[in-house]
């Protein structure tokens, strides 16, 4: 058992029969009162987020989840498919499990959390490189103001660039939020 203050991202945990991992925690002191933490955490089975709060003294169970790198294959209608590139072996991921599987590219390397051979989530990084594929064309001159236009990346996803991107450039997204990040 582990006491609550020490969760922290990416802490997995398991709490009445299911697995969470944690988003973020913020520790709150006021007066004279006990400490409580609040922690936002994703459930492993159903990919859903949710606050928790625990008083100071709260202890939780640990769980070791196994990180591997493993390539990304294909997508079907309701599973991923993932291979370990030292065995061949494959796996299948539910898509509920992978909310984000709108940013996996084909035959990239990707963090896979297993629990018991089995695979719970798949970790993405902060930010990724896609092509544009279809833009308005840009306006000319200085503005202001940021000024943004729709664009249409390779993987499909409608996000907002500045005005000086056009079709055929590289751009890093936050994967978080979907937004544009900067020129590649």
């Amino acid at each position: 058992m582990i006491s609550v203050t020490e969760l922290r991202a990416g802490t997995t945990y398991e709490e009445d029969g299911q697995y969470f991992t944690v988003l973020s925690y913020e520790h709150i002191k006021m007066g004279r009162g006990s400490a409580n933490i609040k922690v936002k955490v994703k459930n492993l089975k159903t990919g859903s987020t949710t606050d928790k709060s625990y008083i100071n003294g709260a202890k939780v169970q640990p769980i070791a989840v196994l990180k591997k790198e493993m390539q990304y294959l294909y997508k079907d209608e309701d599973s991923v498919f993932f291979m370990d590139p030292r065995t061949f072996e494959q796996v299948n991921i539910p898509l509920k499990l992978v909310p984000e599987y709108i940013y996996l590219k084909e035959g990239e390397t990707f963090s896979v959390s297993l629990l018991d051979g089995k695979p719970l989530e798949v970790l993405l990084p902060p930010k990724m490189v896609f092509k544009v594929v279809e833009t308005a064309p840009g306006a000319k001159g200085n503005s202001a103001t940021n000024v943004f236009k729709e664009a249409t990346l390779e993987n499909n996803i409608k996000t907002r660039v500045p005005l000086f991107i056009s079709a055929g450039e590289l751009i890093r997204v936050d994967t978080r939020t979907g937004a544009y990040s900067e020129k590649a």
